[in-house]
C-alpha cells in the first residue's frame, strides 16, 4: 500500500514554499506519495481575527532574516516579494482546476517559483495564472472558466472546512494518517513517522481519558 503524504498549503505563506520543496525528498525516500490540499490561510485568519502585518516590527524583521538562512542552508532562489501580503484564493482554486489534468503539482511549482522566487505578484489574479496554465498544457480560457465556477470555488470552501475541522489552523501543515505535522521545519518527524508510524491514537491515550 502507497504510503501518503496530505500538504496544506497557500501561495501566501513563505512556509509554504520552503515545504513544497523540502517534502519532496522526504517523500522520494519512502516512496510516498505527496497529496495536496490547498488551504485558504486569509479565510482562516480572518475567522481567528489574526492579521500577519499587525505582528511587532521585531518579530517581522526576525521572521525575515530567519527565512533567508533557510535559503541559504537549502540552496533555494527565495526572495521576498514586493506585494506581500496577497490575495491567493485565485491560485489555490486554479491549483484545483489543474487537479482535473493531472497537472496540480507543476501548478503548484511554478506559481510558487513565480511569487517568491521572481517576484510576479500575476499569480494572485486569474489573468496572471492563465499563461502558467497554457505553459503546461492546458487550455487557457477553459481553465480560467474552472478556477471562477462554483464548483471550483466550492471544492475550495470545503478543502479549508474540511482541514479546519482536522484541526489544521497554519500552513503548512502535514498529515501522515492521523498524525499531524505543522511548520516547514518538521521534516525529520515526518520522516520518522514514515519509517515507523504511530500506533492508532486510542492505543495511546490513557484508560481514563478514554472512559
Amino acid at each position: 500500500m502507497t504510503k501518503t503524504i496530505e500538504f496544506y498549503w497557500d501561495l501566501g505563506s513563505t512556509n509554504s514554499y520552503f515545504a513544497l520543496h523540502l517534502i519532496k525528498p522526504v517523500a522520494a525516500r519512502h516512496g510516498a506519495a505527496i497529496v495536496p490540499r490547498p488551504f485558504n490561510l486569509g479565510h482562516v485568519f480572518r475567522k481567528q481575527a489574526y492579521v500577519l502585518m499587525e505582528e511587532p516590527k521585531v518579530k517581522l524583521r526576525a521572521r525575515k532574516i530567519d527565512l533567508m538562512r533557510w535559503a541559504r542552508r537549502y540552496d533555494l532562489p527565495f526572495r521576498m516579494p514586493t506585494k506581500f501580503p496577497m490575495k491567493t484564493s485565485p491560485a489555490l482554486r486554479g491549483a484545483l482546476a489543474m487537479r482535473r489534468f493531472g497537472k496540480e503539482w507543476a501548478f503548484m511549482e511554478q506559481i510558487f517559483a513565480a511569487y517568491w522566487e521572481r517576484n510576479d505578484a500575476s499569480v494572485g489574479e486569474v489573468e496572471g495564472l492563465k499563461p502558467i496554465a497554457a505553459a503546461l498544457g492546458v487550455d487557457a480560457d477553459t481553465f480560467a472558466r474552472l478556477v471562477e465556477s462554483d464548483e471550483i470555488r466550492d471544492a475550495l470552501a470545503a478543502e479549508t472546512d474540511q482541514g479546519l475541522a482536522r484541526g489544521v489552523f497554519g500552513a503548512p501543515t502535514f498529515f501522515v494518517g492521523d498524525e499531524m505535522f505543522w511548520g516547514k521545519d518538521r521534516m525529520e518527524f515526518i520522516d520518522d513517522e514514515l519509517t515507523s508510524p504511530s500506533p492508532p491514537r486510542a492505543q495511546r491515550e490513557p484508560a481514563a481519558a478514554r472512559a
